[in-house]
């Protein structure tokens, strides 16, 4: 006979124990296995101590009508029915066998081919009701407990007042297999096992599976000799669903080992996994009946389903976080940020979530971390590592130098890392860290000697001491959950999503741009071409036999200027509302000199917004230039008429009106300035354009939209500038004898000291740079000075803080405009608007001096 019993196991080999074949059953009941005609096949070998019957040899191959009643059959073909095809077991219960009249509980479950019955006597004086009402009251108040600690304590408190153990434990298992004792119930006097870790080689790994397929487990005596099965000790009749199933006999001694007489437990199982044990030790032995044991049953399924809803609640809490957070990071990343700073720039949220003291986005080969983590270095060399592992998986390790051996150096800065990948290629990670969490440990025994030599020659047992062995765990930090799984592949998810927008975003920007830039190309050309259209005009128009050379250039400067003034009324205001009438009247002087009444303006003023200012002056400057081409102002009798008025919704109607100058044709093409007139204020304000080209002369209605109007001030005071009029300046100040010029571009220098010379200035120190001009007011006492701003590679700034200091006046000149960005101490002095000529240079002397 092949006893499996006698088989050479240890602590090395349990994991590969075969408990569920061990062809034995407890003392407290008795089994039968049937075939699927009902015939007898096996039999435990204690049936003569229940039945009536000689032995268990007389039993196999008889048919069980022999043993059992027609009501006892009845009874458990019922329940077979219930089973049907699912794994598990049913109980008949209180089935009478025997003539005697004795009851029995018999659980049914199949294996295999063979129906295997397992009969215990039934305990007659329990109430099933008042036991489930008890199983449903505790239920009710573990469910209304605010965490899982407590649940658990109100939970082995009634299992010990319930099925009178000596101690009752909760044991929850970590992430690697060892198991902790969470919560504890015990007699008086008993040492506590709470709070105590045990190693994972106690519940090997088929024990494990066993606890999830069979979730209530008796050992009724540790001290019974187990019962063999016949015939020949039931070689491969899987046990496994079985109530009588025997013990290891390395479970038993271990058992006795902590001085247990009785145990039972009951499984806690979350998500088909077993999460935990409810441990029943009892100091003698001890067996609850079959009733007693279906109503705990029901407690533990009815646990299980109360602490997965509590770990369902944290996970939704942390999943409703995540959403939150990863909702908000999604909505403020912006373009601006780059990649690496959109989770830095909400990193004390993030990390927060994820339990980190640090995190590091190592992005296209760089690094970007903040709090607490490795060097950027050390953060390559972790990267390094995890470029050898498979692509796409999240990595995660409460010990880096076991992941990353270099990472012992630096157990300081990391312990823990959790790394999310963000890209294949290159390999780009979200890192997580973790600082170290030195703590103490309390073992149930040293776990580093789990067996010693025992009784039965070379075979090992259990350990058999389970006095508190302390271990300091060092170089690691808090384990990860796998809510922080979840909540990084969902944080994965988003980053992923945001840097695609982005390159979505930053794709549609590069052909904005390109369209935009090709438009201004266009408009730059188109508007060169009439810049110079409009300079060839002027020569024209100005020329007259009559004039002298002096007379000629005199005029065409006057009218180049107004040219110059109408150009800076179209940018100077760009980032403020600004007059539309003194947009007209600009764009309107540099055609028509003295017969500024040939442009009529009538209506309140109004400001427009920098967009739409920017927008009419465009608009203004066509029709203007196209009235001077062909239109009224082409001679010089024709008049326009300029209407401005407020509609009742607010927003502004302008009429266009030529008249009094040649017949107008119509256009026989479409060119860029008519797209201008027709298109700009529909397009780009949202408004309104009709034009007309009426023989009499150009009509034009414009209506522009309340949101891109101001009302004007009633006395619309202008910031302080420098008039460009060509009129003569006063004679009331003498210009000053002795000026400073400094300019750096050698033509506009010479015009400028032409300007100044016929102002009244004798000596002009013309230099290119501040040394020079510092080096010049060492030697030279000036009464005036004229700065450009920008020379270069310098500003003129130095020269003036050395003039202001020695108190000689001084005049900026400028590119830029009057608009030119001056520090604060420089924000009164004056800017002269280039280009400038004698009128409006001695225009600024004035006012300078009268400031």
């Amino acid at each position: 006979m092949n006893d499996v019993t006698h088989t050479e196991v240890d602590l090395t080999n349990c994991d590969r124990e075969p408990i569920h074949l061990l062809g034995q059953v407890q003392s407290f009941g008795f089994l039968l296995g049937l075939t699927s005609d009902w015939m007898v096949a096996y039999a435990s070998n204690n049936v003569a101590s229940f039945l009536p019957v000689e032995n268990t040899d007389a039993l196999l191959g008889r048919p069980i009508s022999e043993v059992l009643d027609e009501e006892a059959i009845h009874a458990i073909r019922n329940r077979l029915q219930h089973l049907g095809m699912r794994v598990g077991l049913e109980v008949a219960a209180g089935v009478q066998v025997g003539d005697q009249g004795h009851l029995y509980d018999v659980s049914i479950h199949v294996s295999g081919d063979t129906i295997v019955l397992e009969f215990e006597p039934s305990d007659l004086s329990a109430s099933v009701q008042d036991q489930i009402a008890n199983v449903q009251h505790a239920i009710q108040r573990i469910a209304s407990t605010t965490s899982i600690d407590d649940a658990l304590k109100y939970a082995v408190r009634f299992v010990k007042a319930f099925g009178g153990y000596d101690r009752v434990m909760a044991y929850k298992f970590l992430s690697d297999d060892t198991g902790e004792v969470v919560a504890e119930s015990l007699t008086a006097g008993m040492e506590p096992f709470l709070n105590l870790r045990y190693p994972a080689s106690d519940i090997p790994k088929q024990a494990r599976a066993l606890y999830v397929r069979n979730p209530i487990r008796v050992i009724a005596d540790v001290n019974d000799h187990s019962v063999p099965i016949m015939p020949g000790g039931a070689v491969g009749l899987d046990l496994s669903d079985a109530v009588l199933r025997s013990v290891s006999s390395i479970h038993l001694e271990y058992l006795r080992n902590m001085g247990v007489g009785a145990s039972m437990s009951i499984s806690i199982i979350v998500d088909n996994s077993l999460w935990g044990l409810i441990a029943c030790h009892h100091n003698s032995t001890k067996l609850l009946s079959q009733s007693t044991r279906n109503a705990l049953l029901l407690f533990g399924q009815m646990l299980s389903l109360t602490l997965r809803e509590k770990l369902s609640m944290q996970e939704r809490q942390l999943e409703t976080r995540t959403r939150e957070l990863t909702n908000a990071i999604s909505r403020s990343a912006g373009a601006e940020m780059g990649e690496s700073k959109i989770l830095l720039a909400s990193a004390d949220e993030v990390m927060e979530l994820m339990g980190a003291d640090g995190i590091a986005i190592f992005f296209e080969g760089k690094a970007d971390s903040v709090g607490m983590v490795p060097t950027k270095d050390e953060i390559t060399i972790i990267t390094n590592h995890l470029n050898r592992g498979p692509a796409g998986k999240i990595v995660a390790t409460s010990e880096l130098r076991g992941l990353v051996p270099a990472a012992a150096d630096f157990t300081e800065r990391a312990c823990g890392l959790l790394a999310i990948p963000i890209s294949k290629a290159p390999r780009d990670y979200i890192m997580f860290f973790r600082r170290e969490v030195t703590k103490k440990v309390s073992w149930a025994g040293n776990p580093e000697k789990p067996a010693s030599l025992g009784p039965n020659g070379s075979r090992l047992t259990p350990r058999k001491s389970f006095e508190t062995w302390q271990a300091t765990v060092e170089g690691q930090s808090e384990e990860w959950l796998s809510a922080h799984f979840r909540a990084a592949e969902q944080l994965r998810i988003t980053f992923l999503e945001v840097v695609l927008r982005l390159m979505e975003e930053a794709s549609q920007e590069r052909k904005r741009a390109t369209e935009k830039q090709e438009l201004l190309i266009a408009e730059l050309n188109h508007r060169v071409r009439n810049i110079l259209s409009l300079v060839r005009s002027l020569i024209n128009q100005t020329h007259s036999a009559d004039m002298t050379t002096w007379d000629f250039m005199q005029v065409l400067d006057s009218r180049i200027q107004s040219l110059a003034r109408a150009h800076d009324q179209i940018t100077k205001d760009n980032w403020s509302p600004a007059s539309l009438q003194s947009l007209i009247r600009t764009e309107a002087e540099g055609y028509l000199q003295d017969n500024k009444d040939r442009v009529v303006l009538s209506g309140d003023d109004v400001l427009l917004v920098p967009a739409a200012f920017s927008s009419l002056a465009l608009v203004v400057h066509e029709l203007i230039t196209n009235s001077a081409k062909y239109g009224a102002l082409s001679d010089r009798s024709g008049q326009i008429n300029i209407t401005l008025e407020r509609q009742p919704d607010q927003s502004l109607g302008i009429k266009w009106q030529e008249s009094g100058g040649p017949a107008v044709q119509a256009p026989t093409r479409r060119g860029f300035g008519t797209t201008i007139i027709d298109r700009t204020i529909p397009f780009e304000l949202g408004g309104t354009a009709n034009v007309e080209f009426a023989v009499t002369g150009v009509r034009a209605e414009f209506s522009i939209p309340a949101v891109h109007v101001r009302n004007a001030p009633v006395s619309n005071v202008r910031p302080k500038s420098v008039s460009t009029s060509p009129e003569a300046p006063s004679d009331s100040l003498s210009f000053p004898e002795k000026v400073l010029l400094v300019e750096d571009n050698l033509l506009i220098a010479m015009d400028g000291e032409d300007a100044l010379r016929r102002l009244g200035a004798r000596d002009i120190s013309v230099c290119a740079n501040v040394r020079s001009a510092l080096d010049a007011m060492e030697h030279e006492d000036f009464e005036f000075a004229l700065l450009d701003i920008n020379l270069g590679t310098e500003t003129s700034l130095p020269v003036a803080s050395k003039l202001r200091e020695l108190g000689i006046p001084f005049i900026f000149a400028s590119g830029y405009g009057e608009n030119s960005v001056l520090p604060e101490e420089m924000r009164n002095e004056l800017v002269l608007a280039k280009p400038y000529d004698m009128a409006g240079l001695g225009a600024s002397w004035q006012k300078n001096q009268r400031i």
